[in-house]
């Protein structure tokens, strides 16, 4: 019983092993668009050095809230003098007024007190720098989700290109065998077998190049998403579209809202203006103090006896002349506010414009795949009855090659619109700054 239920689990644990490459080819996950882009976000190292980026920019802000707080040193020093001053008093012993060995320890206290809200500006302008990087990070996400977008959909569309082509090159063989039967018996020249041989070498070499254009943006697809070379891409998607209309003037408003390119362009307006308001008060007084507790030896009467001391001060700084520099730095920053604003007005223009011309690729595109569905039904029945004619010896095979290349083309046609359907919808929720992530 024992042999005969080992034998049972060798048996079992064999067909496991055989069948696991199948286990594994069938647990294969689809790559579907959704994950396509998850896997940009999580693993594109351009999006990891923005992030780096955002966690710089808020450090810059704790350094630039560090000037509210008081610097404090600590410091501690031996000095030797020789000769110090001293006097003798009718003949009495000569008296000193400082010590040979000076020694000294202290801890010190500096800060400013007021001046006039440059400080506050200053982290102001770090916080807007933060909210830039930030922002920059998003746009990147947006622009490699996007370009991950055009990979997707681009590999599906090759993909479907290189089937037309594969049908075509099946009718074409068809015809070839077709033709080379005829002319063995007569009823075709050499010329149509040859005709018939050049559309397959043409269709073949159109295949070559399809398939080199799929392995590169394979390539830079794996690139983006950090997907090994050892692993397949599983792509899984479709072109199937529902082409719907679009209102041009709330999409505008809706992109001047939340398109991120208009965002980084009021923090950039913002934070020209935060350095103005800083290079304005550059020539302000700035009043300071500081305090200093510690141990020193050189005071009346025991001049050697090491005793504790605390020094306070206020210091009041009035600049009053500085090379220009403070006038030179903020008509720069008067330039660099106007400058920001004029960008500012060129990024909402470019906004509505991007709008309006996706709009209008998206009804072309919506237009153009209801001509080419009722193109290809044409091309398709045209097809079949040239091959009909053809093998009736009514048509000749140039009429045959033709009405095979038409339907290639038209077919061709239908899947360029449903892509570019896909691809401006895409476009069009990037234009308007929406998340399609």
């Amino acid at each position: 019983m024992n042999r005969i239920l080992t034998g049972t689990v060798r048996i079992a644990a064999t067909a496991l092993m055989l069948s696991w490459p199948l286990l594994a080819m069938g647990a294969e996950e689809p790559l579907t668009i959704e994950k396509t882009i998850a896997l940009v976000r999580e693993n594109n190292p351009a999006l990891k050095a923005a992030s780096d980026d955002v966690r710089a920019a808020d450090a810059r802000i704790t350094q630039s809230r560090s000037a509210f707080f008081p610097q404090i040193s600590a410091s501690a020093g031996y000095t030797y003098l020789d000769p110090v001053s001293e006097m003798s008093l009718l003949g009495s012993p000569m008296l000193k007024f400082a010590p040979n060995d000076n020694y000294e320890a202290k801890v010190t206290a500096r800060a400013i007190l007021f001046d006039f809200g440059k400080r506050g500006s200053t982290v102001d302008l770090a916080k807007t720098g933060k909210k830039t990087a930030e922002q920059s990070l998003e746009i990147s996400r947006r622009d490699l989700s996007f370009q991950a977008v055009q990979l997707f959909y681009g590999i599906l569309f090759i993909r479907e290109n290189i089937t037309v082509e594969q049908k075509e090159i099946a009718a074409l063989n068809k015809g070839l065998e077709f033709t080379t039967k005829r002319y063995q018996t007569g009823a075709a020249t050499r010329f149509d077998v040859l005709s018939t041989e050049v559309r397959i070498a043409a269709a073949k070499s159109k295949m070559l190049d399809l398939r080199h254009e799929r392995l590169r943006q394979e390539l830079t697809l794996r690139r983006l998403t950090g997907i090994a070379d050892n692993v397949p891409l599983n792509i899984q998607g479709s072109f199937a579209v529902t082409p719907t209309g679009h209102e041009n003037t709330e999409l505008v408003k809706h992109a001047l809202e939340q398109r991120l390119e208009m965002q980084l362009a009021n923090e950039h307006e913002h934070a020209a203006e935060q350095q103005r308001s800083i290079a304005m008060k550059d020539g302000l007084p700035v009043i300071s103090g500081s305090a200093s507790y510690g141990v020193t030896n050189g005071l009346m009467p025991d001049i050697n006896e090491i005793r504790e001391n605390f020094v306070g001060s206020l210091h009041l700084e009035i600049p009053l002349f500085s090379g220009f520099k403070t006038s030179a730095e903020r008509q720069e920053a008067t330039a660099l506010m106007h400058a920001a604003a004029s960008r500012k007005f060129d990024t909402e223009q470019q906004v509505k414009s991007d709008v309006a011309e996706t709009i209008h690729a998206l009804q072309t595109a919506s237009d153009k795949i209801i001509t080419t569905e009722v193109e290809v039904q044409q091309a398709k029945l045209a097809a079949a009855h040239a091959r009909a004619r053809y093998e009736n010896g009514i048509a000749t095979v140039l009429d045959l090659l033709n009405t095979e290349a038409s339907l290639s083309q038209a077919e061709l046609a239908k899947l360029q619109a449903d892509y570019a359907y896909v691809i401006n919808n895409y476009t069009l929720k990037r234009a308007t700054g929406e998340i399609f992530w």
